[in-house]
């Protein structure tokens, strides 16, 4: 794997997120994508956005799953699909429950451990014989990567080949108490922002479902996780759920090649526990740690035949070798 060498001027990690954030990208060779609804459980419906390969049940698929309030739009999901889909691979692009403009489809809510979904649409395209998968996630998606591939501990999906994860929120606590520091405000903010008017369109849409008189006093995600995501879920409180849904508690469990990317300067996901113990002693890991990249970020100088988005090439030259 090259080193990654940052593009010029973005060698702070909160430059380089909020230009990976804001910076407007095409993608001219990914054909326009195919809509399918996956039931992944009575009451909970799910929307993907597929691209599919003409010879679709001979070819891999590579499964993608976006961060807290993302959706298959988000630039970084494109991205990573149109060069997946150039290389051969079925794309599919899943929204987490309710995201994605989906809150008619599904009763309940998400969270960031909530992996059965992602097992049922690997289940049913198994099913109609795609028997090469590999699942890539960015933040709370590379949690629900890394958390999936523990939880099938020593007995994973056939086809699960191997999994991914960008900047993963592996141990939620942590990250929500970065999150919560003064310099991360902006990102509380828009998190939080976006947080309260899902669940505004949540209620308007199942009346009475939801303790909605609650948002008033929500400034912070923690406090969204208490009110609202840990009681939905039967958790104890925020702490308990974030305790609960974080990968690191099955980690050493992974049985299948996992590849972490992760950056030293990421504004809100603490890079030591990248070298737990736990992380380094398993054999089944491949573990990143770069200096720069920021959260999500990883953009580097464009060449010819590259965009310069350092961290999907690595997830599609990956998702290459352990499919092949």
């Amino acid at each position: 794997m090259k080193d990654f060498v940052p593009k010029r001027g973005l060698r702070n990690g909160h430059v380089m997120t909020v230009y990976c954030w804001g910076k407007r990208r095409a993608f001219p060779t990914l054909p326009a994508p195919t809509a399918r609804h996956f039931d992944v459980e009575p009451g909970a419906r799910v929307l993907a956005h597929c691209h599919w390969q003409d010879a679709r049940d001979r070819s891999p698929a590579l499964i993608a799953l976006h961060g807290l309030e993302g959706s298959s739009s988000a630039h970084y999901m494109r991205g990573l699909a149109a060069k997946a889909y150039a290389r051969g691979f079925n794309v599919i692009l899943l929204n987490q429950r309710n995201c994605g403009g989906t809150e008619a489809l599904s009763e309940g809510l998400y969270h960031s451990g909530l992996t059965a979904d992602a097992a049922h649409v690997i289940a049913e395209i198994g099913s109609q014989g795609i028997d090469r998968v590999v699942m890539a996630g960015y933040s709370l998606g590379g949690n629900l990567s890394l958390k999936l591939a523990g939880d099938y501990g020593e007995a994973p999906a056939p086809s699960l080949k191997g999994v991914c994860a960008i900047s993963p929120v592996m141990e939620l606590a942590e990250c929500v108490q970065a999150l919560e520091r003064r310099q991360n405000f902006v990102y509380q903010w828009n998190f939080v922002r976006l947080l309260k008017a899902r669940m505004r369109r949540k209620a308007a849409m199942y009346p009475d479902r939801f303790p909605i008189e609650r948002l008033d006093r929500v400034r912070t995600v923690r406090e969204f996780d208490e009110y609202f995501t840990a009681p939905h879920f039967s958790f104890e409180g925020a702490s308990d759920y974030y305790f609960r849904a974080s990968a690191m508690r099955v980690i050493d469990r992974i049985r299948i090649p996992a590849l972490i990317i992760t950056s030293e300067d990421d504004p809100f996901v603490p890079s030591g526990r990248f070298r737990d113990p736990h992380v380094r002693a398993n054999p089944h890991l491949n573990v990143i740690v770069t200096k720069h990249g920021g959260h999500c970020g990883f953009a580097a100088e464009p060449n010819g035949h590259d965009d310069g988005y350092w961290a999907e090439t690595q997830i599609v030259d990956f998702a290459e070798r352990v499919t092949k």
